[in-house]
C-alpha cells in the first residue's frame, strides 16, 4: 500500500532535507544557504538599506534602528512568504509587506521607512551575494584545510614510486607524492578564485525600479527637505558606499539588475571548484579498486557499506564528491546564460537563477567538506603501488632506454628496437632486460649491469621529487644528501 503526502496540511514534508543530495546533507553550508537563510539575508539588505539611508540623513535613525530589530527571519513564516511569492513571482514583495506589518507593532510611524525607494531585485540581489559569501567563507576554509591535508601527503610521500597511467593503462613510473601535490595546486587554485570574488566581486544591489535609482531620490529629496536635488551624483554615491559598509559587501559602479557579472564570477569559480574536488575524487575511485588497492578512504564502521554484499566497503567519500562535481557545471552554464538578461530587468532569466546559484553552493560546499575527511585520513599502500609496478615492470621504462640508445643506434631503430622487444617479453612472459640481452647490438653497447640498472623503474621518475618540492615551496637538496638523509 503507497501513501500520499498532503503538503496542504504537513508543510514540514516539503522541506529539502537533502535525501536526494547526501553530499550536502548535514554540512555546515547547508544552513548557510537554507531558505530560512536566504530570508534573513533579505532581511539584512533591508535592514542594511534602512541604516544606510540613516547615515546619510534621509531616514530618522530611530527608525532604522527599529526595522533592524524587526528584521529576523524567525518572526516570519516561510511557508507564507513562499506561497505569497506565486503571486509575485519573487519572495521579496510579501517579505516587505510582512516586514512592514512587524516594523508598525513596535513602531508605526518607523514602518513609513521600510524598503524606501527600493525594489524587490536589489533586496534579492543583495541578499544572495551575503548568502554567497556566507557560504564562499565556508568552502575556502574547507579547501586551505584539504591543501593543508594534501601537502602533507605530497611531502610524506614524495618518493613513493608508483605506475603512472595514461589512457587507463600504465605509462611510466612517477610517485604518489607528484600526485598529491597535483591534486593540492588545483585545491589552491579553487582557493585563489574564490579569495578573489570575496575581494570585491560580491557587490550590493542598488538600482531602483528600472536601474536609475529615481526611487532613492525622490524619497531622498523628500525626507531630507529637499536638500539631495543638484547633488544627486554625489548623494548616490554616498548611499551605495553606506550601503555596502553596512552590509560588508562591495559597492558596485552601476546598477547590475540586467548585468549580471557576479553571478557569472560565481558560477565560474563554483565550476572550477568542483572540478577541482573531482579530479580528486576520480582518482581515488581508481586507485581504491580491488585489482589496484593503492589508496583506500578513511575508516568508519558502518561506513560504505553494500545493501546487497557484505563484503563491499565502497568508496563513498569519493562519490559524494564527483557526484557534486557532475552536476555543478550544468547548474553553472545556467547560470552563465542568465547573462542574457532582457532590457533593464529579466521576466524570467533572473527568476532562473535562485536555486541554481543555491544548489551550487550547496554541492560544492558539501563536496569540500567531504574532501576534507577524505585528504585527512586517505590511507595509502607504498606496498601496493610497488607491487602493481610488477604489472609491466621494465617495460615501463622503455622510453628510457630507447632514449639511451638512440645517439648510437638511430632515433627510429631504437624505438623499433624497443618495440619488438616489449611485444616478445609482453607475449613470452620474460623480463625485458633478458629480452634486450639477446639483441646483439644492444649487448655490445650496454652490460648486463648497466641495462638492470636502466631497466629499474625506481630511477625514471624524471623530476617527480623535485616538482613536489617546488609545488610545497621547499629549498631544493641534492640528490646525495636526500639520500643520506
Amino acid at each position: 500500500m503507497t501513501h500520499s503526502l498532503d503538503a496542504h496540511l504537513d508543510p514540514d514534508v516539503l522541506t529539502d532535507s537533502g535525501l536526494l543530495s547526501p553530499v550536502r546533507a548535514g554540512t555546515p553550508v547547508e544552513a548557510a544557504v537554507c531558505d530560512r537563510a536566504w530570508l534573513q539575508a533579505m532581511l539584512d539588505a533591508e535592514a542594511a538599506l534602512a541604516r544606510a539611508q540613516a547615515r546619510l540623513g534621509t531616514v530618522p535613525r530611530p527608525a532604522a534602528d527599529a526595522i533592524t530589530r524587526a528584521a529576523r527571519a524567525d518572526r516570519f513564516d516561510l511557508r507564507a512568504l513562499a506561497l505569497a511569492s506565486r503571486e509575485t513571482a519573487n519572495p521579496v514583495v510579501g517579505l516587505v509587506q510582512a516586514l512592514t506589518r512587524a516594523v508598525a507593532a513596535q513602531d508605526e510611524g518607523a514602518a513609513e521607512y521600510v524598503h524606501r525607494g527600493s525594489t524587490s531585485q536589489d533586496v534579492l540581489d543583495t541578499g544572495a551575494m551575503l548568502v554567497t559569501a556566507r557560504a564562499l567563507r565556508l568552502l575556502r576554509a574547507d579547501l586551505v584545510r584539504i591543501a593543508g591535508a594534501l601537502g602533507a601527503l605530497a611531502l610524506e610521500h614524495r618518493d613513493t614510486l608508483m605506475a603512472g597511467r595514461t589512457l587507463a593503462l600504465q605509462a611510466v613510473p612517477t610517485t604518489f607524492g607528484l600526485k598529491a601535490a597535483g591534486w593540492r595546486e588545483l585545491v589552491l587554485d579553487a582557493s585563489r578564485r574564490i579569495e578573489r570574488v570575496l575581494d570585491g566581486g560580491l557587490p550590493v544591489s542598488l538600482g531602483g525600479a528600472a536601474g536609475t535609482l529615481a526611487g532613492y531620490l525622490e524619497y531622498a529629496a523628500i525626507d531630507g527637505d529637499g536638500e539631495v536635488g543638484e547633488e544627486a551624483g554625489d548623494y548616490l554615491g554616498r548611499l551605495v558606499e553606506a550601503f555596502a559598509a553596512e552590509t560588508g559587501l562591495a559597492p558596485s559602479v552601476l546598477p547590475w539588475h540586467a548585468l549580471r557579472t557576479p553571478i557569472a564570477d560565481v558560477a565560474a569559480v563554483l565550476a572550477f571548484a568542483a572540478g577541482a574536488l573531482g579530479k580528486i575524487a576520480v582518482d581515488v575511485q581508481s586507485l581504491t579498486r580491488t585489482e589496484v588497492g593503492e589508496v583506500t578512504e578513511p575508516s568508519v564502521a558502518g561506513r560504505g557499506s553494500s545493501s546487497a554484499m557484505p563484503h563491499k566497503r565502497n568508496p563513498v567519500l569519493a562519490t559524494l564528491m564527483r557526484a557534486a562535481a557532475l552536476q555543478v557545471p550544468v547548474m553553472a552554464a545556467g547560470l552563465t546564460q542568465c547573462l542574457l538578461s532582457e532590457d533593464e530587468r529579466s521576466a524570467g532569466a533572473w527568476h532562473a537563477e535562485w536555486q541554481l546559484l543555491r544548489e551550487c553552493l550547496r554541492l560544492v560546499g558539501g563536496a569540500a567538506h567531504t574532501a576534507v575527511e577524505l585528504a585527512e585520513g586517505l590511507e595509502v599502500s607504498p606496498r601496493r603501488m610497488r607491487e602493481n609496478l610488477a604489472h609491466s615492470g621494465a617495460q615501463l621504462v622503455s622510453e628510457r632506454i630507447a632514449a639511451v640508445l638512440a645517439p648510437r643506434l638511430g632515433k627510429a631503430r631504437s624505438k623499433q628496437l624497443l618495440s619488438d622487444a616489449v611485444t616478445v617479453a609482453r607475449e613470452t612472459g620474460r623480463a625485458l632486460p633478458e629480452v634486450l640481452a639477446d639483441d646483439a647490438a644492444v649487448g655490445r653497447l650496454l652490460s648486463a649491469a648497466e641495462l638492470a640498472g636502466l631497466c629499474d623503474p625506481a630511477g625514471y621518475t624524471g623530476g617527480a621529487g623535485a616538482l613536489v618540492d617546488r609545488a610545497l615551496g621547499l629549498p631544493a637538496v641534492p640528490a646525495d644528501e636526500r639520500r643520506a638523509a
